[in-house]
């Protein structure tokens, strides 16, 4: 792959308004969410319905035990590819497009020659722990407390500053090469705004930069003690600019398009959402799940080792969030077709586990590969715990059902601990937020309504939002907001006697799983 490099065009407005809507202007936003395992581009319309949806799988790597990679070349070809397909499927043509939006997988990290722009390494994913001993050794220097201040983030190889300092220390030639201003780094958001503009720009934005272990929080730039104390040449950085607003133009489609909106999966699926306020929390149930609060133009550093995060940045300055990963829960669905034969299909889960009133006194915890927020115990492991003679493969469900439920209300906890803002209701997304069932009964736990929408492609509809919101395809926050809309409400209905007895259990569960492999 050859990309010829052009001197940088930077059309950002730093004082964002939205463009004055006219008839005559295009009101299609195309947008690319670039995932773990694969790719989507959507072309969405000014009313907010999807006019069409494409979709490749990426090529998963693991060349070594605890390393995953992509090849970044396929990241770009299949994108490319799929924006033409995802065009010809709407009827559309790039001349109806208004902006382009981007949202990805955040920590994932990619380091290519700015000349040719040729990778020089495989892309490193987030799932990649090479780097641990890069974290322990920035821990055994005292660094944790500062970093946390700093950053909002732990010394964790799920973030991408390590990548980077592994690429400089063990690709050849790596380092010298980036002293001297030929090379770029930057999570998938800026490969892909390089392969979009032809090599023109070199960008990212808050919440990805947030996720690198470089950028500061305070002052919503790359840290310049975070880059000393981790060796990193500051010209290999990509430029910061706002979530929305234009980037630049994309010439690949048979007519320029501006590439106008850019944001991590997990905020963009909470701007998707339009957790606009203050307050307001999104859960997104996944192979494991995020559950993101809007903290506003608010750094709440956790007291319970969640994660603190730029949010995004509609021209005015990021807002916040804070953040709870937790590693397993539609896994554990995974675990019972795959790992145990239970069931033959993910969609087999709710009917089975609605066979039985409740889980019989058990309790899975799915601590697969230790517990995530807010425990971070990488020492436990899984337990199907309170087993008697009558136990059945219903109750295994039901109680892999129950853990989703009750591992969310554990973060949330944590959340309206740490902000004192309290919860009034959840909006969930992904794909085990359609089970009906995992909906009530997180709705009984935290004790509010939760809120499922009629678009579940949240991740991707957020990225729309913010490029559309930059080109008037969308003229304000509250345009937005009014298109959400609800698919399914869920009030909740249990005694709360009931579900607290259910969630004291639960507590014992997670304490007899703590530590069970010896440090």
């Amino acid at each position: 792959m050859a990309i010829v490099t052009f001197a940088p065009t930077w059309l950002f407005r730093q004082n964002y308004q939205s463009p004055v809507r006219e008839t005559s202007m295009p009101q299609l936003v195309l947008s690319i969410d670039a995932g773990t395992t694969g790719i989507a581009v959507l072309i969405v319309d000014e009313a907010a319905v999807v006019r069409s949806r494409v979709y490749g799988e990426l090529t998963q790597h693991y060349p070594r035990p605890g390393w995953v990679e992509h090849n970044p070349v396929e990241i770009w070809s299949l994108t490319h590819r799929l924006m033409g397909q995802a065009l010809s499927e709407s009827g559309a043509s790039a001349q109806d497009i208004a902006a382009i939006g981007i949202t990805n997988q955040r920590e994932t990290v990619v380091l290519w020659d700015r000349r040719t722009g040729d990778p020089v390494a495989p892309a490193m994913v987030w799932q990649d722990r090479r780097t641990a001993p890069i974290c322990e050794r920035l821990i055994a220097d005292g660094l944790e407390d500062e970093v946390r201040s700093r950053t909002g983030l732990l010394l964790d190889p799920y973030f991408s500053g390590t990548k980077l300092l592994w690429y400089l220390e063990n690709v050849e030639g790596a380092r010298a090469r980036a002293e001297a201003g030929e090379l770029a780094f930057g999570t998938v958001d800026s490969w892909l705004v390089w392969n979009l503009t032809g090599g023109r720009v070199h960008a990212t934005e808050p919440s990805n930069a947030s996720r690198t272990l470089l950028y500061s929080l305070r002052d919503r730039g790359w840290d310049p003690f975070m880059l000393e104390r981790l060796t990193i040449p500051p010209n290999v950085l990509p430029k910061i600019h706002p979530s929305s607003g234009r980037l630049a133009t994309c010439d690949l489609l048979g007519a320029p398009v501006p590439v106008s909106g850019v944001a991590g999966d997990q905020q963009a699926a909470l701007f998707g959402q339009a957790c606009f306020d203050d307050g307001m929390v999104k859960n997104t149930y996944g192979t494991g799940s995020f559950v993101l609060m809007n903290t506003g133009s608010r750094i709440t550093y956790s007291q319970h080792r969640l994660l603190s995060s730029a949010g995004w940045d509609v021209g005015s300055g990021p807002s916040f969030v804070l953040e709870g990963s937790i590693f397993v829960t539609g896994g554990a669905i995974q675990w019972l077709r795959d790992g145990l034969g239970v069931i033959a299909a993910a969609a087999d889960t709710e009917p089975l586990a609605r066979t039985v009133p409740d889980a019989g006194g058990t309790y899975l915890v799915p601590a697969f590969a230790g517990l995530g927020a807010p425990h971070w115990d990488p020492y436990a492991r899984g337990a199907f715990l309170g087993i008697t003679g009558g136990t059945t493969k219903a109750h295994l469900a039901r109680a892999v059902v129950e853990a989703m439920a009750f591992q969310t209300r554990d973060v949330i906890e944590a959340m309206v601990a740490d902000s004192g803002i309290g919860l009034s209701e959840l909006r969930v997304d992904g794909g085990a937020s359609a089970m009906d069932l995992l909906c009530q009964l997180q709705a009984d736990q935290l004790g509010v309504v939760v809120r499922r929408p009629t678009n579940l492609d949240t991740t991707a509809m957020g990225a729309a939002y913010l490029a559309g919101l930059a080109e008037g395809v969308w003229s304000s926050l509250d345009e937005i907001r009014s298109l959400w809309t609800v698919e399914a409400e869920f009030e909740p209905a249990r005694s709360r006697d009931e579900v607290e007895a259910s969630f004291a259990g639960w507590k014992e569960a997670v304490a007899r799983t703590r530590g069970w492999i010896e440090h």
